[in-house]
């Protein structure tokens, strides 16, 4: 049977359906969500594509798997690159959702697969310690610069809740990792490197659920980690990495930090990419490759003898 890929357009408020080039306008609630599955059940082969809108789309994709619908979340940058191939330059509710489904019948984008209850408390926790140590950063350092008094006082104040959150956000996360016992093994696997700690781990599965699922060229692609190279004939330009998950490359910079300095392979890696005139930070950003990289070892394959 022939997929159909209709397009999904996701606001706060509303919902654009481009189905059979026909567009359909559904308030993004209980009742429009209704709505849709009703307007999708008549076409037995179709999957849904839309974008990650930075949250509006959860509980729409929710509804869509609970229902057995077929849902890609794509990168928004990716159908914006797409569009603008096709010449597509203005942008509305409509056209995107044309745009999308344009998308999924040129290049058949894979299902996204549903997450588990647990697995969307981790990313939700990780993403707010995030949030809130950049928080506590920039408190920080306006702190230094504050010369009343009073404004000192609400800045140690606030430096002192942020802390606290923190704390409390990070006994969550061991409250979590303790309810589930792949979670907890998958956790103490990745322990096991020099470098990667608790949190560390925590940040990476939640960020990177494929981990575990991939060859060593995917994984490094998806946390953005893999050079891309710039050549033209005979002019060859600056290796560089770019796009992937922003966030798996957070978790890991700490780590690979520590493991430069601590990690017994890593740390001969390093020093050879400096020896050989590599600027330190294109030889952290290869130490975080090859962290990506060892870790999916590890989780892939369960006799991957591990050595620090």
């Amino acid at each position: 049977m022939t997929t159909i890929y209709a397009g999904l357009d996701i606001a706060k408020q509303n919902l654009q359906l481009h189905l059979q080039d026909r567009i359909h306008d559904l308030p993004n609630t209980t009742a429009g969500h209704r709505r849709l599955l009703k307007l999708l059940r008549a076409y037995p082969a179709i999957q849904i594509v839309c974008e990650a809108t930075g949250g509006y789309e959860r509980q729409i994709v929710a509804c869509l798997h609970a229902a057995d619908i077929p849902v890609s979340v794509l990168n928004p940058a990716r159908v914006r690159h797409f569009a603008r191939a096709l010449g597509q330059r203005a942008k509305t509710d409509d056209i995107d959702a044309a745009v999308l489904s344009d998308y999924g019948v040129k290049l058949q984008p894979k299902p996204t697969a549903p997450r588990t209850d647990l697995e969307q408390q981790l990313t939700a926790l990780i993403r707010r310690r995030a949030q809130l140590l950049d928080l506590l950063i920039s408190q920080r350092q306006q702190l230094q610069r504050l010369t009343l008094a009073t404004l000192k006082r609400q800045a140690r104040s606030l430096v002192r809740k942020l802390l606290a959150d923190i704390r409390h956000i990070e006994a969550q996360l061991q409250e979590l990792r303790a309810q589930e016992q792949v979670m907890d093994q998958r956790v103490t696997q990745l322990e096991a490197i020099t470098g990667v700690g608790t949190l560390t781990a925590l940040g990476v599965l939640a960020e990177l659920p494929e981990l575990g699922t991939l060859n060593r060229k995917q994984v490094a692609a998806l946390a953005g980690l893999a050079p891309h190279p710039r050549d033209s004939g005979q002019w060859h330009g600056r290796r560089s990495i770019g796009g992937g998950r922003a966030q798996v490359r957070r978790a890991l910079y700490m780590a690979a930090l520590v493991a430069a300095r601590s990690n017994h392979q890593l740390k001969l890696f390093y020093q050879r990419l400096r020896a050989a005139g590599k600027p330190a930070k294109v030889a952290l950003t290869a130490v975080m490759r090859k962290l990506i990289v060892l870790m999916n070892q590890i989780l892939k394959n369960p006799n991957f003898v591990l050595q620090n």
